[in-house]
C-alpha cells in the first residue's frame, strides 16, 4: 500500500478545527501540569499590576491638579503623595519584572519538553515505517518535518499558548477597570475592538493559507540541497553544477515568493493594528476632552484613559503576532499529523500471540521455506510470483538471475523489511509475521553490497550500540580476518569515523560489516553482492572467513561473478520474479538453461571471472 499523497493547503479542503488540532497535542502537557498551572496562576498577577499602572500615572495628575484623589492620598502634601505615587509604580514595575521573568521562564521551559518529546515520538515513528515509505518520500521532506515544523509547534506551547491566555487576561482585566473608571470612554475603546478582530481574523486566514505553501517549498528546497549534496560527486564529475543551480534557483524563488505572501499578510494586520491604537487615542482624546469641558471627568482620568488606549490595543497587537505564530503552529500540526498518521505497515506480532522458534528434528536452526509468495513494490505489478522453495538449515544456497529478477527482494522479504502481497514466508517453521521484529533480524545476518557507517569509533560500528564487551569484538574481527586492518588504524578500535565512514576504503568498509554480523552469531546469513566492492587479495581473504563464519549455518548467497557460488549447495535461477531452475552448479550447466547461458556468457567475457 502506497503512502497517501500529501492533502491540499487549508483554503481547499475540509480542515480540522484549529483548536481541535491543538487539542491533539494536550498529552504532551501531562508531564508539564506543575509549570504549566504555575505559569497560568502568575498571569493573574501580572495583568492586574499592568492595569494598576495607568490607574497610579491618572492618580499623578490628579494630584497634581488638586483634583479627585484616592482616599489615602487625600490629606497628603503633593510632594508626599507624588512621592508614594513614584514608590507605588517602581513596586508594579519591579513586581511585573520579576514574574513575568519566571513566567515567561516556565513557559519556555514547557514548550522545549513538549518540542523534544514530540521530535522523540516522530523520530520513533519514522523509523518504525516501512522501506516502502523511505523509497517514495525525499529525505529532505523528512529532515524539514522533523526541525523546522517541530520548532514551529513548540512555539505554539512555548510562547503562543499561554502567551494568548495572558493576552486574553490582561484585556479581560483592562476592560474591567476601565468600566469602573468611566463607562462611556470604556465603551468607545472596546468598540474599536469588533473592526480590529475582523481585520486580523481575514489576514489570519491568508496567513494560514500562505503559510503552509511556504512550507511545501521549504520542503523541496531542502529535498534539492539534501540530494545534490549526497552525490556531490556526481554532480562535479557530470559537470551538474549550472543545471542543478538553476533547479535550486527556481525552488528558492517559489520559496522565496510563498514567505513573501506571508510577510505581506503578516504586515497588513501590524499595519492596521498600529493605524487602529492612533485612532483609539485620538477618539479618546476627542470624547475625553468634551467630557473634561462639561466637568463629567477630571484631566486624571483622561490621562488614565490616553495610557489604557495604548495598553489595550499593545497586547491585541502581541495577540496577533501570536496568532500568526499559531498558524504557522498549525501549519506544522497538520504537516506532522500528515506524517504520523502513516500506518506502520510491519508491525511486530501480539507479545501473548508470539510463537518461539521450533527445533528442527535434526537439532539445528535456520531452515527458510516461502509458500507461494507474491510480491509488488506497486498494486498489481509484481515483481515476485508464486515462490515456493525450502532451505534447509545449513545449507549453502545461491540466487542467480538477470538485473530485475527479484533476487534482492527476497532478501528484503526474509528480513521483513516488506511484508508479502500474498503467501508467507517461515523460518524454523514460525511465519515471519508472528517473531518479533528485533529477534527475527538477529537471528538473520544480512551483508549489503554497500554497508553504511555512522559517525563515531570503529568498536561502536560494529557492535552498534549493544553491550558486546572488547574482547568479543576483537574475536569478531579476527573470525573475519580484519583485525590486522584494525589494528593498523591510527587508533585502533577506538579510531574516529568520519560520516558514512569516509575515512574508509569502501573495502574497508565492507570489512567492517563483515565483523558487525559476524559478532551476531546469527543461524542465517545473506550475502547481498557482499564481496562486490573488495579487490582480489581482500576477496580471498574474506572468501576463507566466510567458509568459517558460515559453518552450520544457513546461508543464501546473491553474486553475479559465479566463482563465487560454484560450491554452493543449490542454486536457484530466478527470470522475472519467477524460480525457474535450481541444483547444483554441475547440475544446472547439463541442464544447458538460463544458467548455463550466463555462465558461458560470463566465461567467454571475463574467462577469470568465473
Amino acid at each position: 500500500m502506497m503512502p497517501p499523497p500529501p492533502p491540499p493547503p487549508p483554503s481547499r479542503r475540509n480542515k480540522d478545527n484549529d483548536w481541535r488540532l491543538l487539542l491533539t497535542l494536550l498529552p504532551y502537557t501531562r508531564g508539564n501540569k506543575r509549570l504549566l498551572i504555575g505559569s497560568i496562576v502568575l498571569l493573574f498577577p501580572l495583568a492586574l499590576t499592568g492595569a494598576v499602572q495607568p490607574l497610579i500615572i491618572g492618580q499623578a495628575v490628579s494630584v497634581l491638579r488638586k483634583e479627585n484623589t484616592w482616599g489615602f492620598l487625600t490629606g497628603m502634601p503633593v510632594s508626599a503623595a507624588i512621592n508614594t505615587l513614584i514608590w507605588l509604580l517602581i513596586a508594579s514595575i519591579m513586581f511585573r519584572l520579576v514574574f513575568s521573568t519566571i513566567q515567561g521562564y516556565m513557559v519556555q521551559k514547557v514548550g522545549q519538553n513538549i518540542t523534544a518529546n514530540v521530535r522523540e515520538d516522530i523520530f520513533s515513528h519514522v523509523t518504525s515505517l516501512s522501506s516502502r515509505f523511505f523509497d517514495t518520500t525525499p529525505v529532505g521532506k523528512l529532515i524539514t518535518r522533523l526541525t523546522s515544523d517541530v520548532e514551529a509547534l513548540g512555539e505554539v506551547f512555548a510562547s503562543g499558548a499561554i502567551g494568548v491566555v495572558s493576552d486574553l487576561i490582561y484585556i479581560i482585566v483592562i476592560i474591567v477597570a476601565m468600566f469602573t473608571l468611566q463607562w462611556q470612554l470604556a465603551i468607545l475603546l472596546v468598540l474599536m475592538l469588533i473592526p480590529v478582530t475582523g481585520l486580523i481574523i481575514y489576514f489570519q486566514h491568508q496567513y494560514r493559507i500562505a503559510n503552509y505553501q511556504a512550507r511545501e517549498e521549504l520542503s523541496k528546497l531542502n529535498s534539492i540541497l539534501q540530494e545534490n549534496v549526497t552525490g556531490v560527486n556526481v554532480v562535479q564529475l557530470f559537470r551538474r553544477e549550472k543545471f542543478n543551480g538553476e533547479m535550486f534557483r527556481a525552488v528558492n524563488d517559489d520559496y522565496r515568493n510563498a514567505v513573501d505572501k506571508t510577510i505581506f499578510n503578516d504586515s497588513a494586520v501590524s499595519a492596521t493594528l498600529e493605524w487602529i491604537g492612533l485612532v483609539a487615542v485620538a477618539g479618546v482624546l476627542w470624547l475625553g476632552g468634551i467630557l473634561v469641558l462639561q466637568k463629567s471627568i477630571d484631566f486624571g482620568v483622561l490621562s488614565s484613559f490616553i495610557l489604557f488606549s495604548q495598553r489595550l490595543f499593545n497586547p491585541l497587537r502581541q495577540f496577533a503576532e501570536k496568532f500568526t505564530m499559531f498558524q504557522a503552529g498549525f501549519t506544522a500540526i497538520e504537516r506532522i499529523g500528515e506524517l504520523m498518521n502513516i500506518p506502520i505497515e510491519v508491525n511486530d506480532p501480539d507479545t501473548n500471540k508470539y510463537l518461539p522458534f521450533k527445533i528442527h528434528p535434526s537439532g539445528a536452526t535456520g531452515e527458510i521455506r516461502f509458500e507461494n509468495v507474491w510480491f509488488g513494490y506497486k498494486p498489481g505489478e509484481y515483481v515476485l510470483r508464486n515462490l515456493n522453495f525450502t532451505i534447509k538449515p545449513g545449507e549453502k544456497v545461491a540466487l542467480v538471475g538477470p538485473t530485475g529478477a527479484g533476487k534482492s527482494s527476497i532478501i528484503r522479504l526474509l528480513c521483513r523489511l516488506y511484508d508479502p502481497s500474498e503467501g508467507r514466508i517461515l523460518v524454523d517453521g514460525v511465519d515471519i509475521r508472528d517473531i518479533p521484529q528485533s529477534q527475527l533480524r538477529r537471528h538473520i545476518g544480512v551483508i549489503l553490497q554497500e554497508s553504511f557507517l555512522f559517525v563515531g569509533d570503529v568498536k561502536r560500528n560494529i557492535t552498534l550500540g549493544e553491550n558486546y564487551s572488547l574482547e568479543s569484538v576483537k574475536g569478531a574481527a579476527k573470525l573475519t580476518n580484519i583485525d590486522k586492518f584494525i589494528e593498523d588504524l591510527p587508533q585502533g578500535y577506538d579510531t574516529q569515523l568520519r560520516e558514512r565512514g569516509a575515512n574508509l576504503s569502501s573495502g574497508q568498509k565492507q570489512l567492517l560489516a563483515f565483523a558487525r554480523v559476524a559478532i551476531r552469531q546469527p543461524k542465517v546469513l545473506v550475502l547481498d553482492e557482499a564481496t562486490a566492492s573488495l579487490d582480489v587479495g581482500t576477496e580471498v581473504l574474506i572468501q576463507n572467513a566466510l567458509e568459517q563464519v558460515m559453518v552450520d549455518r544457513t546461508a543464501i548467497i546473491i553474486a553475479h561473478r559465479l566463482s563465487t557460488i560454484r560450491d554452493v549447495d543449490r542454486i536457484f535461477v530466478l527470470k522475472r520474479g519467477e524460480l525457474i531452475e535450481s541444483g547444483s552448479h554441475e547440475e544446472l550447466l547439463q541442464e544447458d538453461g538460463l544458467y548455463a547461458r550466463l555462465y558461458k556468457l560470463q566465461l567467454l567475457n571475463n574467462p577469470q571471472a568465473v
